[in-house]
């Protein structure tokens, strides 16, 4: 995979940018990473893939969100292991790609393939063994739920915060057709996509959720939530004050790498 990674000298604040040229999306894509410094001491860091809602791209976590100092703190805190947060585009289609499978670009293998071979490349201390995290926000959410269950032998785990739970919500945000996505039927529902893999072969994902009592998504994601009970599938959903908006996401970043945390200290 052709790569450029900033030079060391210039990066501040732990973060790492690089361009890759993806065969997924046929073009160049970027991504924004968080290394923590003590990394260098450890062994078997955790990865955390956050993926970013519509109008945004690869930075929006870091300087929308402060993703980075949010990690920091907890680290220093001793509440999370030093843990890799991986941050990529969603492949800037439209206003916002779905993170889907379409016809021309993959947005979906962008993601499940090529972001964890360009995150190895920048980041050589990552091993076989580190455990893999996917979570976002908003649409962000959406792929991190239904990704995160898709391939549930490769996460451990996924959260979403404020997500949107069906494909057709995204027009709520967009200006282009839900038709335009192309998408094909299994891959319109986060509770299908969850459903799917609770099936016995395929290592169980482990699950979280919340939403803004604000939030026009709530009953979406109240409803994903009782979908859930009612199939008996495992799982934390959690509401908390606060609409769709980045000082939510910002706070409550905090409870996903928490979670992830928790989960990466389990024997596998």
């Amino acid at each position: 995979m052709a790569h450029e990674i900033s030079d060391p000298r210039f990066e501040h604040d732990g973060i790492r940018c690089m361009t890759v040229k993806s065969r997924a999306l046929t073009m160049r894509a970027d991504l924004t990473l968080y290394v923590p410094p003590a990394i260098e001491t450890g062994a078997d860091v955790p990865v955390a893939i956050l993926l970013h809602g519509v109008y945004g791209s690869h930075w929006a976590w870091t300087l929308q969100g402060g993703a980075h100092r949010t990690a920091a703190r907890l680290i220093a805190a001793g509440e999370i292991p030093p843990m890799v947060l991986a941050m990529p585009s969603d492949g800037l289609w439209g206003d916002g790609s779905g993170y889907i499978q379409q016809p021309k670009q993959d947005f979906e293998k962008w993601i499940v393939d090529e972001v964890p071979t360009a995150v190895g490349f920048a980041v050589p201390q990552i091993t076989p063994r580190s455990p893999w995290f996917i979570a976002g926000l908003s649409m962000g959410g959406f792929g991190a739920l239904r990704i995160g269950a898709k391939y549930a032998g490769q996460f451990r785990a996924a959260s979403g915060h404020s997500s949107i739970t069906h494909l057709e919500q995204i027009t709520r945000f967009v200006d282009e057709p839900l038709a335009s996505y192309r998408a094909r039927p299994e891959d319109h529902s986060v509770f299908d996509a969850i459903r799917r893999a609770t099936v016995p072969q395929r290592p169980p994902l482990q699950l979280r959720f919340d939403c803004g009592l604000d939030d026009p998504l709530l009953p979406a994601n109240r409803k994903l939530h009782t979908q859930l009970e009612a199939q008996g599938i495992p799982h934390i959903y959690e509401e908390f004050s606060g609409g769709h908006e980045w000082p939510y996401w910002e706070e409550h970043l905090a409870d996903t790498l928490r979670y992830f945390a928790r989960i990466a200290a389990q024997p596998r």
